[in-house]
């Protein structure tokens, strides 16, 4: 641990989801952080606006108020820019609810926002580990990879592809109906009763459309299933392809004192549970058929093959005494 002085000038950086969601809070934490010391307050109404306050932080220590996204923004941008070895991070948790700083509380970081203010000023530095993989990504927290069909699909709306599918099903149906137009109920015809059959046809053929792009409310949802991987852990297979598996979790800093992440893989099995496999590595390469991953709060892949690399107090966090 390494004390942190309370003279130090701070560059506090308010997520814009935090600013808007709970703006009492941030006010709360505002007020205590600059009672303490000399402050610079930065709004940004965006990430690309957020970015570059971190960017122009200078010598000021940085406070990011925020969930567990805003967090894993500014570690992500001060690795990339090799600026976080020489980086202490403060974190006053503000989010839209409780599962939004799961991480922070994971870390140890006080969730009420006059508590957090108060560690950024009379904390102390702790080193933390970080996992970070072949795509220049990081994990602070944990990792886990569910069942094919599983928990990493849910979050469609973080990598996109849940707002696509739904453009798609309106726009479908949207142009079937819209193709009823010319010569349908607004337009003159002559044709009568003919007119009238063809408009009804369209009608019906729309309806058939949209129904059939719709999934059923009451259909039930696919059943997840068991994933085929390979998990090297410091170049050792832990499971193989020949091995289903219903689970992965790898947890930075999970290893104790002895460095590494803990990494935990629980088999597939028919009737009785079988035990989990257990191992703690520094290097963790997973391959097989396409998977997602869930990195703390995004969502990646689908990949064929990632690897994962433990750098042992790679950053720092300012926690309670």
């Amino acid at each position: 641990m390494t004390e942190v002085a309370t003279s130090d000038q701070l560059l506090v950086v308010i997520d814009p989801v935090a600013r808007h969601g709970d703006g009492e809070a941030v006010r709360i934490a505002k007020d205590v952080l600059s009672a303490g010391a000399t402050t610079k307050v930065c709004l940004p109404d965006g990430p690309e606006e957020f970015d570059r306050a971190l960017v122009r932080k200078g010598s000021r220590r940085l406070v990011v108020i925020g969930d567990d996204r805003a967090l894993l923004r500014a570690v992500t941008l001060l690795h990339r820019r090799r600026e976080l070895a020489g980086c202490a991070l403060s974190l006053v948790p503000v989010g839209v609810d409780a599962g939004a700083l799961s991480l922070a509380r994971a870390l140890g970081v006080p969730l009420g926002a006059v508590a957090a203010a108060r560690a950024v000023l009379d904390g102390t530095e702790r080193r933390l580990d970080l996992l970070v993989d072949d795509s220049d990504g990081v994990v602070l927290g944990a990792l886990r990879i569910p069942p094919l069909g599983g928990g990493a699909d849910d979050s469609g709306a973080h990598t996109g592809s849940g707002a696509h599918g739904h453009a798609g099903s309106g726009s479908g149906s949207g142009s079937g109906s819209g193709g009823a137009g010319p010569g349908g109920a607004g337009s003159p015809d002559d044709g009568g009763s003919s007119h009238l059959h063809l408009h009804w046809l369209r009608t019906c053929q729309s309806l058939v459309r949209t129904l059939a792009a719709r999934p059923s409310r009451g259909a039930a949802p696919a059943a997840p299933g068991p994933t085929r991987l390979r998990i090297e852990v410091d170049g050792r297979t832990l499971v193989d392809l020949d091995q289903p598996v219903s689970a992965v979790s790898i947890t930075a800093g999970g290893g104790g004192d002895g460095g590494g992440a803990r990494v935990e893989v629980r088999p597939a099995s028919v009737g009785a549970s079988a035990a989990p496999l257990e191992a703690v590595a520094r290097t963790i390469t997973v391959s097989g058929a396409d998977f997602r991953y869930r990195a703390d709060a995004v969502v990646g892949g689908p990949v064929r093959t990632r690897t994962w690399v433990v750098r042992e107090g790679a950053w720092g966090l300012t926690l309670p005494r």
